[in-house]
């Protein structure tokens, strides 16, 4: 059995999580959301969204709106979870243009947008609900046995971070059932509290106290069709 990869007939393919790269700013010490708008990362970072050129990691723009958790782009707006709401701002000039309760009441965590709905953790209840985003309302709830933190769709996959305790991973789960169908083991120490996919080979996963931006390398598929 390889060390990099293990799986058993019971259980999910286990893999060593690749960290290709690491970004950090300065006066920055917390990462909640990230996101992918296609040419930039936008990382939250409490008090402001910043955003980076991936390729060199500086910045390239920052947004003085309130951001505390899970982050997510349309391909137009920005989405952020701002304590028990979800703010839709205008990535140009960082206007509120619309909010709607988040369906943790505070107790949300990472957000990622696929065909037309928003999908929030929610971080203690262990839970990723799919949502209406002019609502807020609940369209389904799939149920997870981890604290979920960030969570992303790649290729018709879903995958979402978990930190609990001492341990975080990144895992692709049955978007129906829920049920873990692979996952990505981070480090020892290093945790994940903000997910997206850069929607070929990589996760950007934010790293809560460390204030870094990790780029973690996604797992080869062959034969997928793409979502987002």
């Amino acid at each position: 059995m390889s060390n990099e990869q293990s799986k058993n007939k019971s259980g999910p393919a286990v893999h060593k999580a690749e960290i290709v790269r690491e970004y950090s700013f300065a006066g920055t010490d917390k990462i909640a959301g990230v996101t992918y708008d296609g040419r930039r990362v936008w990382a939250a970072t409490g008090a402001r969204l910043i955003a980076f050129d991936p390729q060199d990691g500086k910045p390239t723009d920052t947004l003085d709106v309130a951001c505390d958790a899970g982050t997510a782009f349309d391909g137009k707006h920005l989405y952020q979870i701002a304590e028990a709401r979800i703010d839709k701002i205008d990535p140009a000039t960082g206007k509120v243009l619309a909010s709607i309760p988040a369906p943790g009441n505070g107790g949300d965590s990472g957000m990622a947008w696929a065909e037309g709905s928003l999908w929030v953790g929610n971080y203690r209840d262990r839970k990723i609900n799919q949502i209406d985003p002019a609502t807020g309302k609940i369209i389904r709830t799939i149920e997870s046995n981890r604290f979920v933190t960030g969570v992303t769709w790649v290729d018709g996959e879903m995958w979402h971070g978990t930190w609990e305790g001492d341990e975080s991973d990144i895992r692709r789960i049955d978007p129906q059932s829920g049920e873990v169908l692979e996952r990505l083991q981070m480090p020892k120490d290093v945790f994940v509290s903000g997910l997206e996919s850069d929607g070929k080979d990589l996760f950007y996963a934010g790293g809560g106290g460390s204030g870094k931006v990790r780029a973690v390398r996604r797992p080869k598929r062959v034969g997928s069709g793409a979502r987002r």
